[in-house]
């Protein structure tokens, strides 16, 4: 399961229900919207998703101008939308792009085909693919979480810290290498790392991760995605 979070803004139960269905099949998690002001709702309450998958014909404020509203919008400008609409003219599919839809999905279409253009839209946009395991972070945006999309807080040495080890799972790195990377090889001790590790260790552990952080003894620090849950971090 990859866990990209996707927002389903659509109107019609029955075409939210099957799109849901359809995203978690392909091991994304999907977060649903009826209109605009839902939409909106669940932004402030879950922070950006992934990708939204944005129906045209909306009730009150449509899709098109939601879509313009959040692309224009600093906090929302990157935030990747594909349109998802009955209306396969060309001067719609036009339209949409123009307003800043990153691409433009007709009904009908098959799971497989939204799955494989929802991947495509997010490897242009830098975002999910990254094989995190049970974590995912989001450098652009300087968010780190859960799988499940429950927030990890961090201070910025350790989430600048787990974004380099994420980012090079179960690669092993030394003290030096870490300042280096982290620290930008600024004049600071080697036992600066292990301090932040804890730090971060302590942030992970709610939510039974703390043993992602692998200490190999005698070197240094790793990414183990497959160690959650394991209690302590060795």
């Amino acid at each position: 399961m990859t866990g990209e979070r996707i927002l389903v803004v659509e109107d019609d139960p029955a075409v939210r229900e099957m799109l849901a269905f359809a995203l978690e099949r392909a091991g994304m998690l999907p977060l649903c919207a009826a209109d605009a002001r839902e939409a909106e709702a669940v932004l402030a309450e879950h922070g950006l998703p992934d990708l939204v998958l944005m129906d045209w014909m909306l009730p009150g404020t449509s899709g098109v101008a939601l879509t313009r509203r959040w692309k224009e919008a600093p906090a929302t400008r990157e935030l990747p939308v594909i349109m998802v609409t009955a209306r396969g003219e060309e001067a719609d599919k036009v339209r949409a792009l123009e307003t800043g839809a990153d691409d433009y999905v007709t009904k009908p279409f098959s799971p497989r085909e939204l799955a494989a253009r929802i991947r495509a839209v997010l490897r242009r946009a830098g975002r999910g693919g990254t094989p995190a395991g049970p974590l995912r972070v989001d450098p652009a945006r300087r968010r780190a979480e859960t799988a499940a999309g429950a927030a990890i807080m961090l201070g910025r040495r350790e989430f600048d810290l787990l974004a380099f080890l994420v980012s090079r799972p179960e690669r092993v790195y030394t003290r030096a290498q870490l300042l280096d990377a982290v620290w930008g090889g600024a004049p600071v001790e080697e036992r600066t790392v292990d301090v932040h590790v804890r730090r971060l260790r302590r942030a992970l552990e709610p939510h039974g991760l703390a043993a992602c952080i692998r200490t190999v003894r005698g070197v240094g620090y790793a990414y183990d995605p497959h160690a959650a849950g394991a209690g302590g971090g060795g």
